[in-house]
């Protein structure tokens, strides 16, 4: 018995199935991404905008933290131009920037120079520079009370020893700030030097190669050749040090407490006295957006001015 079986043939009404094609893909890809970045996403906005918003509202405020807030509109922000205690803290930061931005860089370019040569235990050497800087700050600054003790600390040793005067340091209303700038640049020297040794791994050889070449000394191929390729990091580094600079706390509260008589007092720290030594915490709150309203522009100074100079970084 023979079978048969009739084909019957598609209609053309009858819808055929759509192949995936690139924006299916890419869809896709894009939830999976998501999907794994969201949550932290939700987390961190969270932790940051939400706080930010409130603090930009408890600012227009005169508020304890127990008893009901008051608002007073913008009086905080008019009283914080005229506080003495404010003016001498943002002249304290300033100073402070103005050291330890430009002493980082040139420290950093020198000490990764002098790494990125081909020397024995030169990952001994690396490693040595890198370690202050992942030290505790609030450890580098009880050991640094320690060292520039007046009375039995090694640096007045050193001193005795040489047979010079002995200093106040970290007791000196005139010598503190600028000691602490000096810490500062111990613990984050190590930063800017792997940052820089990085960047200078990067360069082409055939340019330091075409230079020598054509003649040119050692100084003339860092200047010329070395200095220009690292202008991009250059403006990366400042605005990161700026901001460190400016948001220093921790290192003051272990070391000076911002004394001699209020001579190493920061922003940071002067935010830190008014929200939780006298619980002004609206007047804090506006402090606090000075501080972010002077990082940002001081930021997008140096950003400006590397973009001036042709290097696009962010």
């Amino acid at each position: 018995m023979a079978v048969t079986f009739a084909v019957t043939p598609r209609s053309q009404s009858q819808p055929i199935p759509a192949q995936r094609g690139p924006r299916g893909r890419a869809l896709r890809r894009s939830l999976t991404g998501w999907g794994f970045v969201g949550p932290a996403t939700v987390i961190v906005v969270g932790l940051s905008i939400f706080p930010a918003i409130w603090a930009f509202f408890i600012s227009r405020a005169k508020w304890n933290g127990i008893s009901p807030g008051v608002s007073v509109g913008w009086r905080n922000y008019r009283q914080l131009v005229q506080d003495p205690d404010m003016i001498a803290a943002t002249r304290h930061t300033l100073i402070l920037t103005a050291i330890f931005v430009p002493g980082s860089i040139a420290l950093g370019i020198l000490i990764a120079v002098a790494l990125n040569q081909r020397i024995r235990l030169i990952g001994f050497y690396r490693t040595c520079i890198f370690v202050p800087y992942v030290a505790s700050a609030a450890a580098t600054g009880i050991l640094a009370g320690f060292v520039f003790n007046p009375q039995f600390g090694a640096a007045n040793d050193i001193l005795r020893a040489l047979h010079l005067p002995q200093q106040q340091f970290l007791e000196s209303q005139h010598q503190a700030l600028y000691i602490i700038c000096l810490i500062l640049l111990w613990g984050e020297v190590g930063f800017t030097t792997v940052i820089y040794l990085a960047a200078l791994q990067d360069i082409p050889r055939e340019l330091i190669e075409a230079a020598v070449v054509d003649g040119a000394s050692k100084w003339k191929v860092f200047r010329h050749v070395t200095l220009p390729e690292l202008r991009p990091v250059t403006v990366f580094v400042a605005v990161w040090q700026t901001i460190t600079a400016m948001q220093l706390f921790d290192l003051v509260y272990t070391t000076t407490r911002g004394g001699p008589l209020n001579s190493t007092q920061t922003i940071v720290y002067y935010i830190y006295e008014l929200a939780f030594q006298t619980q002004r915490l609206g007047y804090g709150a506006a402090a606090a957006y000075f501080l972010f309203i002077a990082t940002m522009i001081l930021s997008l100074g140096v950003i400006l001015y590397g973009r001036r100079r042709g290097s696009e970084v962010f």
